[in-house]
């Protein structure tokens, strides 16, 4: 039977085991790089599923080591590049919000047997409540139900949701949403269309 730790990450379990609840252990760059060179041994290529996907940029690196929480200043800085990284369209940020009612009920998409270049969808109702017609809804992420008609579809909150959605990150650093548009899982139309299911007054969103 294959071995599945290595010594360091015996010695990060054994810490967890000897800390109270909701107190984990501190971690530092060697942890990470035990971790990771864990995750590079039992993970292969698979499909469109790739190695890269276990690659952590700066922003990863930084609520790994941190635990959620790193200084205020690091994460000003890294929100301030994620930010403008993000590619606004010049015009126009809300699309059809019928297609977006049928991204945010999507979960298909970014799985090793799908094909190159095949259409996502936003897997929204995993962690949000977004319109009163649905039974059954994720709460990891707060209730957007009535999101455009108590904050508006002016062009500030557009461009913020459009942001928001796209990558998540350069407003919360450690934010639990997936990067839609920084990771390339939706286009930049298919934002357009959930920026409009959360903001026109006809979607059922906003009823």
């Amino acid at each position: 039977m294959r071995r599945l730790a290595i010594p360091g990450a015996v010695v990060l379990l054994a810490a967890c085991a000897s800390l109270p609840v909701g107190e984990p252990p501190a971690l530092s760059e060697q942890d990470l790089i035990e971790i990771h060179a864990v995750l590079k041994r039992d993970f292969h290529t698979r499909g469109i599923a790739t190695m890269a996907r276990l690659e952590p940029d700066a922003v990863q690196r930084a609520c790994n080591l941190h635990h959620d929480h790193p200084p205020a200043e690091l994460a000003k800085t890294l929100e301030a590049a994620q930010l403008k990284a993000i590619p606004f369209p010049a015009a126009g940020l809300m699309g059809d919000w019928r297609n977006g009612q049928k991204l945010a009920q999507s979960g298909i998409g970014m799985q090793w047997s799908d094909k190159p270049g095949s259409a996502s969808g936003g897997s929204c109702y995993n962690c949000h409540e977004l319109s009163p017609q649905e039974q059954s809804f994720g709460t990891l992420g707060p209730s957007l139900r009535g999101f455009g008609k108590t904050r508006g579809s002016g062009a500030e909150m557009q461009r913020y949701v459009f942001g928001k959605i796209y990558n998540a990150k350069a407003y919360n650093l450690c934010s639990q949403m997936p990067r839609m548009g920084h990771s390339g899982t939706l286009t930049e139309q298919q934002i357009k269309d959930l920026v409009a299911y959360l903001l026109e007054p006809g979607s059922p969103v906003n009823q």
